[in-house]
């Protein structure tokens, strides 16, 4: 039989990959294309980081290393945790991987079993449901809402609750929304996941990029939970893939064995580069998050102008989650206009989920000339549509 696997089959395509796809198709022609459509930090990797990769490559630090994540990286997350959360994390506690995503593929491959269910946000980052439908879980989605902030009604998560559920899955500040979910919340599912038995999956990649107080991690509330981080966003590192898995100690040697068993360890130079981030390169997220915080402050308000509706304004992380539906009500089909009749790249709503569909996600990790640029042609497109605003 030359079928594909069913396992294949059930994974659904993510969407906003097809953009990027596409979009550098149009540019490889000489198309000048806003490119609005993905995180990925428009900002070079500080320096500093990559003169330890550098000095880590010049010193031979070129193969191989223990599975788990190299002992000085695994400390200095501990130190990281300290410092920014006052958590205390054991360093045998911690997996270091080849990005946020493989770290997804451990918590999951540890925790679940066929048919076992997580709870998720809807919408949410479409990887969170595939990963669970690729390793014979049931993703459960519980609906968030934008004149809510996109925020879990705790009700809600506990009716979607069942004697199958293993995780909630939260992402905090968030993507596709930019949401930041409050301290209440946060104790308010700490307290549940200790009620109830679940455990709680914390996705913290946009922590630094929160722009008023600091990003609270779950572990500052419950120890009945997994965190999952990285250098992607916060440091501009999205092509060096290194991430990690603070896992309960239940759980860290099974993920450890998927982890040699699957990609053997992250890569040795760039283990010693994501040292010294955590180390050394607060200054230069805090200096990255201003920018990221004047670039929201221009493209909320634009965004509105056009007739689009942001109820609330995110905060965190470099999206804005815009209701679209003044502009046609099919997500794809109107990314696709966009794209090809404008030369705006976007991502379409729906790729994160039923709720999302209506929506579109702009990602300013681009800079102010580009977000400026982007906008004037969604009016001249808009314009020429018929789409008018009313503000």
């Amino acid at each position: 039989m030359d079928e594909v696997s069913k396992r294949a089959r059930s994974m659904r395509p993510f969407v906003v990959m097809d953009v990027v796809a596409r979009a550098k198709e149009l540019e490889s022609r000489g198309v000048d294309v806003v490119r609005l459509e993905i995180g990925d930090p428009d900002f070079p990797t500080p320096r500093l980081i990559t003169e330890a990769a550098e000095r880590a490559m010049e010193a031979g630090e070129t193969g191989y290393t223990q599975s788990a994540g190299l002992p000085s990286l695994r400390e200095a997350i501990v130190d990281h945790m300290r410092a920014a959360y006052g958590v205390s994390v054991d360093p045998a506690d911690i997996v270091v991987t080849q990005g946020t995503s493989p770290a997804m593929l451990l918590l999951f491959g540890a925790l679940l079993d066929p048919g076992d269910e997580v709870i998720v946000a809807d919408p949410c980052y479409p990887a969170y449901p595939n990963y669970v439908r690729f390793l014979g879980g049931v993703p459960v989605s519980v609906r968030v809402r934008a004149e809510e902030g996109f925020g879990f009604r705790l009700e809600e998560v506990e009716a979607a609750i069942s004697p199958r559920t293993r995780a909630i899955v939260i992402n905090s500040p968030g993507n596709p929304t930019g949401a930041v979910l409050p301290e209440e919340d946060l104790r308010g599912l700490a307290d549940l996941a200790e009620r109830t038995g679940v455990w709680i999956a914390s996705d913290e990649i946009y922590h630094g990029l929160q722009f008023d107080g600091r990003s609270r991690s779950i572990l500052e509330f419950t120890d009945r939970a997994f965190v999952l981080n990285g250098f992607s966003k916060a440091y501009a590192m999205t092509g060096w893939r290194l991430g990690y898995l603070i896992a309960p100690r239940t759980f860290v040697r099974a993920a450890e064995v998927i982890q040699q068993n699957f990609f053997l360890c992250a890569n040795h130079f760039v283990q010693v580069a994501g040292a010294v981030a955590l180390a050394e390169g607060q200054d230069e997220v805090a200096r990255m998050r201003s920018v990221y915080r004047q670039r929201r402050d221009y493209l909320v308000p634009a965004l509105r102008d056009l007739g689009l509706d942001v109820a609330v304004e995110p905060k965190g992380a470099f999206y804005v989650f815009a209701d679209a539906r003044a502009w046609g009500s099919d997500s794809l089909a109107l990314a696709s206009r966009l794209l090809e009749e404008a030369n705006v790249a976007v991502a379409p709503g729906v790729d994160f989920g039923p709720g999302g569909e209506g929506f579109l996600r702009f990602s300013y990790a681009a800079s102010i000339e580009r977000l400026q640029e982007g906008v004037e042609r969604l009016a001249a497109w808009a314009s020429h549509a018929g789409h008018v605003s009313e503000r």
